[in-house]
């Protein structure tokens, strides 16, 4: 389900207590191991993760890069900023790996559904995994239940046409479930299976939060059951392993 009516969100704002109460008000209820998956968007904003552009000045690497790409220098200088490294700039196209460990465009920085979108910018929150974690003990003191919670963000795919929601945070369930040494229905032993439970209850949420105007950040997943330890972290690949950059 997913709650409607959240109002906008202002750096500085409680989202549990404001979640709580868009609950009450619409006459849900929060049951034992609900998984909350959340916008990154909504979260980067209560944060404050706003940077307004005049006050970047571009390096001249991101001088160089922009040329290329044909993007704003001081987006450019953001991302760098807020990478390790680039993989691929074309025109219109800059991929980078973020600091955090993502491989995305422009280091997931927006300026989508944000006031003053031409003059200011959005970063992603600087611990998802902690920022998922103070969110899910502030929903449980407040309930006393015990609940997991999952930060959406859509990303591209290598391959893949179109953008899909992945888990870039999360805290109360395994973000990735190993299924090695399981059997399969013919009695044979799984030896590769991992399933990316963080980014398929991302995805599917997806679905109902949209991606337009239809201002529903929040979706409650119930019926799951997918407790345990691990974070938005275990999801990436370690750069030892991969065999694409």
């Amino acid at each position: 389900m997913a709650p409607s009516t959240i109002p906008l969100i202002k750096p500085g704002d409680d989202l549990a207590a404001i979640l709580i109460q868009t609950m009450k008000d619409q006459g849900l209820v929060w049951e034992d191991r609900d998984i909350l998956v959340i916008a990154q968007k909504i979260v980067s904003k209560a944060e404050g993760r706003y940077v307004r552009l005049d006050d970047v000045q571009p390096s001249t690497e991101a001088l160089r890069l922009a040329g290329i790409c044909q993007k704003d220098p001081r987006l450019v200088e953001l991302i760098l900023e807020e990478s390790t490294g680039v993989v691929r700039v074309t025109p219109h196209v800059l991929i980078v790996r973020h600091r955090l460990g993502f491989i995305s465009a422009n280091a997931g920085i927006d300026h989508s559904n944000i006031d003053d979108g031409h003059q200011q910018v959005l970063l992603l929150p600087e611990n998802p995994d902690g920022s998922a974690q103070a969110l899910r003990e502030h929903i449980q003191q407040q309930t006393g239940l015990s609940l997991g919670v999952v930060i959406n963000d859509s990303f591209g795919r290598p391959w893949r046409l179109g953008t899909c929601g992945v888990c870039i945070g999360s805290a109360g369930i395994v973000t990735l479930k190993d299924f090695r040494g399981a059997q399969d229905l013919s009695g044979q032993r799984l030896e590769v299976t991992e399933v990316a439970w963080g980014d398929e209850l991302a995805a599917a949420a997806s679905l109902l939060m949209g991606a337009t105007n239809e201002a529903r950040p929040a979706v409650i997943v119930r019926g799951l059951s997918i407790t345990g330890s691990g974070d938005g972290a275990d999801l990436i690949r370690p750069l030892a392993e991969d065999l694409f950059l």
